[in-house]
Formats: structure tokens, sequence, C-alpha cells
């Protein structure tokens, strides 16, 4: 189910299948990163042979992948290119602690829960310190990351991979899409170019340069295994951000680091990985993150259009299974669309007239058949604007038409 409601807070990683690629560092040497992922890994490089005689080409063998590019080296060259240009953001942030279990507020018990002026006062604020990756836009010192990097900081610093460490102050960041800019106070940096992820297609070759688990511009190398993950599929149904899949091995500290092409090109950022299983990280797509930094820039802030409802996209099976639960709430006569399971009160969907029931069929003249498509309207809707949708309820066609409001992101804090 994709959700379109003002609960569009960031998931907790221990609630989701998903672990975001930053790492949160406790107090004095504790770090949150989870169990061990991904390896890295490795390429072969075709075997060196004899040129065949006469009598044996015929039985010469297949050639190798790798025997079409024009430069073997393809890896290492992008990397001498836009290494440079990577940087490692740290973070810290101040956290109230929990209030002492009455009847523990005894110095007995303070040891159990802590050390030093943690002992002496156990609900004083704790430190929590990050550590993820970034990508320098422009010489002047633009720095694109993902906003869990960043999020809720009281101080940011970047280390450049010439050694330097700058103060970053955040621009803006967008939990909707999980994108942030900063910007260092610095001129004629290393800059990093931008590639085109509309183009990609899976089986392309897949370059991850970061900071995993602290080991500065690690660099990893995979393939594109998929484009166009919704949200849902990844794991943050509340996150509106089409994703694409990598093999390329990226671990927690790779959050913000760049995802490159053969050529060398950014395509994506790397954000996330799956922590039940190897193999799956994701990164949304420069394209997407370009267009929200680019309003992060000129504004310091991002609006996204909202409607206020919730969504599923209509099956066969989903029809069958909700006309035959005697407790369903819901009985549906169409076996495709995109069917409204709960309206929010008050919503400009609410206001409109839309049911929770109604199978959504178009938006303007485009037929819709996903709730993920729908998301991707929507989106790219101004807000105010008139939205027309046209809407299958119980055998009749109903049109309405909504205007998109801002959606309110609620603070985690």
């Amino acid at each position: 189910m994709l959700k379109d409601s003002q609960n569009n807070t960031r998931p907790s990683a221990m609630k989701q299948p998903l672990l975001y690629l930053s790492l949160i560092v406790l107090g004095a040497g504790t770090v949150v990163a989870g169990d061990r992922f991904l390896a890295a890994q490795t390429i072969s490089q075709p075997a060196l042979a004899l040129t065949p005689s006469a009598e044996t080409i015929s039985q010469a063998a297949p050639a190798s992948p790798l025997a079409g590019l024009v430069d073997p080296n393809f890896i290492s060259n992008a990397v001498q290119r836009v290494g440079p240009a990577v940087v490692r953001i740290n973070s810290s942030r101040t956290v109230a602690r929990q209030p002492m279990p009455e009847g523990l507020d005894d110095p007995f018990f303070r040891r159990f829960f802590g050390s030093g002026s943690d002992a002496a006062d156990p609900s004083s604020p704790r430190v929590e310190r990050g550590i993820g990756s970034g990508f320098i836009l422009d010489s002047k010192g633009l720095i694109l990351t993902n906003a869990h990097v960043i999020d809720g900081a009281d101080s940011v610093t970047v280390t450049l991979k010439d050694g330097r460490t700058l103060i970053g102050k955040v621009l803006g960041e967008d939990r909707v899409t999980d994108v942030a800019v900063v910007k260092i106070d610095a001129d004629n940096l290393p800059t990093i170019k931008l590639g085109n992820s509309d183009q990609l297609q899976p089986g392309e070759w897949a370059i991850a340069i970061g900071n995993p688990l602290g080991l500065d511009n690690t660099v990893t190398a995979g393939i594109i295994s998929a484009t166009g993950r919704s949200s849902a599929q990844v794991g943050v149904p509340d996150q509106r951000a089409s994703f694409i899949q990598t093999d390329a091995a990226i671990n927690p500290g790779n959050s913000g680091g760049p995802l490159l092409n053969q050529q060398g090109d950014v395509i994506g950022i790397n954000t996330a990985i799956r922590a039940n299983a190897q193999g799956l990280g994701f990164a949304i797509p420069i394209n997407t993150a370009k267009r929200i930094a680019d309003q992060l820039i000129a504004t310091g802030r991002v609006d996204h259009a909202y409607l206020g409802v919730q969504m599923v996209t209509l099956t066969p099976e989903l029809k069958q299974n909700l006309n035959s639960d005697p407790n369903s709430p819901l009985t549906v006569q169409d076996d495709r669309g995109v069917l409204v399971v709960r309206v929010v009160p008050n919503s400009p969907a609410a206001k409109a007239g839309v049911r929770a029931g109604d199978v959504l069929a178009k938006i303007g003249q485009q037929a819709v058949t996903s709730s993920e498509q729908v998301q991707q309207i929507v989106e790219a809707t101004r807000i105010g604007d008139d939205l027309p949708l046209e809407l299958r309820r119980n055998g009749d066609v109903v049109t309405v038409a909504v205007k998109p409001e801002a959606l309110k992101i609620q603070s985690e804090n």
C-alpha cells in the first residue's frame, strides 16, 4: 500500500527491513550499524591467451564480456576523476535521555546505566555522532548528501580527500525524498559530473564510492540490478522516490555517496540497504536528487503536493479477497485501477468529494494502473492547481477536481 498522508516521517530502521547507510556512534566507541552485510564484489579480468592456430580456431572459447570495453581500467579511471570530489560528513546531535525508572534513582543502580558523568546523572543528555558521505556539486562548496545523514544535527563537519576538515552549513533538507544540501566555505574545489538517471538500463555497470563503516574513499563495483523500485518495495513507504537497485557493495557510512556509471558520471545517491538480504542496495536517482537540491539551494525547502488518500493497486486477487471477506468495509466491482482505501478528513481529496472505495482510473487524460504511478503524477503537480480525477464508484463514472495542498512534515524530535 502506498501511503499519501500527513504522517510522513521517516520510518525507523528497527521497524522496517531496511537500513539507512549512515553510522550512528553513541558516546565513545560504540557504533550502531546493524549486522555485517555486503562484501565487496570483485570483477574478473579476462585471462591472457595465445592467438589460436588455423587448426584450433573453430574451437576458440567465447569472448569475455569485458573484451568489448575500450578501456579495461574504466573503474579505476572513473574513480580517479570522481574520488577527489567525494567527502566524509560527520554530524552530531544532543539527545535527551529518558528519566530513570521510579525506584532505580539510587547510586547503587546508576552504575548499570553508564559510566563517568553518565553514572552520576543517567538522565543527562547524550551525544549521538553520525558518519556519512557526500559529493561536491560545484567548486564553491555545495555538497549533496542524504537528509538522514544530517537530520537533527547540532554540528556538521566535512572532510575532503586532501585531509582538510571544514565546518558545514545545512542549506536545506527534504525528508520526503531523503535529499539534503550542505555548504562549506571553500573555493576551487574538485567537482563531480552528473549523468542522466532516466536513461539507465538494468545490467549496466555501477560504481559506488563512500565511507562505509568509516573507511574513507572505499570503492566497490557491480551492476544496475533494476530501476523504478517504488518506496513501498524498498521498505520506506512514506518516502516519495523511485529507487535504483544495485548489487554494488554498500554499507552503513555509504549514505549520501555517489553511485556512478561506467563513464564516472553520477547516476544516484546511495541511501539504503535491505537488512534482511545481501546484494540489495538502493540509490536515489540523480535526476530526482538534482531537482530537489535546486529547490533547497534556492529557498531552503521543498513543498510536495498532497491529496490526503491511502491507495493500493487493484488486482483481480485483491478484488476477490475484499469481496469474499465478511469483515471488509469495501466491496469492489473493478479488476484494475487504483483503489482508494482511506481519505484523510479535511484533506484536499475529502474536500473534493473523493470517497473510500472509489477506483481511480484517470488523472487528467492519463490512465493510471498503479498507486506508484499516481504518486509520481501528484508529485509533479503544482500546489493549488486543479487536478482532475476520473473515478469509478459503484459502476458509475464520477469526475472531481482536487486542489493539492503542501504536504506537512511532522518533526521526529
